[in-house]
């Protein structure tokens, strides 16, 4: 059915997913899989936990939709938290990433336009991704997901991820937006030098621009706090958030500074999905379980022994593995071989991970996983890696 009614856009496994639980999930045969794919970052508690289940449904038999025209409690208390948890002020909730970043975009050009009419160019990073629509993958610095789109909208410009040199060579006071990943994690899970966002915080307020951080993949918790730039010491103007925001159900936000979120008034922006009573139940349960469960510590803490587990296989197999990074659960083991047939052959035997830029394995597990959950997928890919 698939294959005859569905738009071919996506290279599927051959295995069809009907259920799951904490981190496994099951197919049509009933084989059993570990999930440290997560949905690619997506299902932070895992698979139907309880607490997430009882809030979608509790919604659904309340109201599932009713359109922004109207108050809802949900969406207020979510964007309660989230602006207490972020240390911004004012939030704004879709449906996707790709929505939370074109939102971003949007607000950082009218933004611009306050202080100057030509101050509306964006600068991103190569390898970077931030989304599949125009803007977004315009945004995106890999050209391998524009090509055939063109043309492209203008106004954006691309530099090489954590060159401080490159960013200021860019600059300019037409610039009204750098926007990048904390950590790119389509790119390959690439992680910084530990001063270089404080130095393009530094260079966005000597240009007088906001300084977007993409948080899509990042936030929520995924490397140990519940937003990456947390361990860098700034604070943007706007972030961005979707994947794990709520557990699965489709979501996406952005939050702003007040002095930012001033450029947007009554019309300027909107949804007629976004910030719908289902979604925002999802999101409040899920923030309520990482507190309550201190996933944040168990993400860090795991992360670490993920971490540790991967350097011993590097060290077991230095022909094939030549460098472990990552950050809590958001962790990559780069390869000095296309990944694909290491993922296949993971999924072959139950273990369910994948490759990022050709030869980096990933692993963005649910932050609620143990070592035990560590420790299978290791002993799979070992097997893999030997097998290769």
């Amino acid at each position: 059915m698939d294959q005859e009614n569905y738009l071919p856009v996506f290279a599927r496994y051959q295995v069809v997913l009907e259920t799951g639980e904490g981190p496994y999930v099951y197919d049509n045969e009933g084989k059993k899989y570990i999930d440290f794919l997560g949905g690619i970052a997506v299902n932070v508690l895992g698979h139907a936990h309880p607490k997430l289940v009882k809030a979608v449904a509790d919604q659904a038999g309340k109201i599932i939709h009713c359109s922004n025209l109207y108050y809802t409690e949900e969406q207020a208390r979510l964007a309660k938290t989230l602006a207490a948890l972020s240390g911004l002020d004012k939030v704004f909730v879709g449906n996707s990433g790709a929505e939370a970043n074109e939102g971003a975009i949007k607000l950082a050009r009218k933004y611009g336009k306050t202080i100057a009419a030509d101050k509306v160019e964006i600068i991103t990073a190569e390898h970077s991704f931030h989304g599949r629509t125009l803007a977004t993958l315009t945004a995106t610095g890999q050209p391998k997901y524009q090509k055939g789109y063109e043309p492209l909208p203008g106004g954006f410009k691309h530099v090489p991820f954590n060159d401080i040199a490159a960013l200021k060579q860019a600059m300019s006071d037409k610039t009204c937006a750098v926007m990048l990943e904390p950590i790119q994690g389509e790119g390959g899970v690439n992680i910084p030098d530990p001063d270089y966002f404080t130095e393009v915080r530094a260079l966005c307020d000597t240009y007088g621009a906001l300084l977007i951080l993409d948080e899509i993949q990042t936030g929520m918790g995924r490397t140990g706090k519940m937003f990456a730039y947390e361990h860098l010491g700034i604070k943007p103007d706007i972030v961005t958030l979707a994947k794990g925001l709520a557990g699965g159900v489709p979501i996406g936000a952005f939050i702003a500074t007040d002095k930012a979120a001033a450029a947007f008034g009554p019309g300027d922006h909107g949804s007629t999905f976004g910030g719908n009573p289902l979604a925002c139940a999802a999101a409040n349960a899920v923030l309520k379980v990482i507190e309550d469960e201190k996933l944040l510590n168990n993400a860090q803490a795991m992360g670490e022994y993920l971490v540790t587990k991967l350097n011993a296989l590097k060290d077991k197999y230095p022909a094939l593995i030549t460098a472990v990074r990552g950050k809590g659960l958001i962790v990559g083991a780069k390869l000095t071989r296309p990944g694909r047939d290491i993922v296949n052959e993971c999924m072959k035997e139950g273990a369910i991970i994948n490759c990022t830029a050709g030869d980096v394995l990933r692993f963005v597990p649910p932050l609620n996983i143990t070592k035990a959950h560590v420790d299978e997928v290791i002993e799979i890919l070992d097997a893999a890696l030997a097998a290769v």
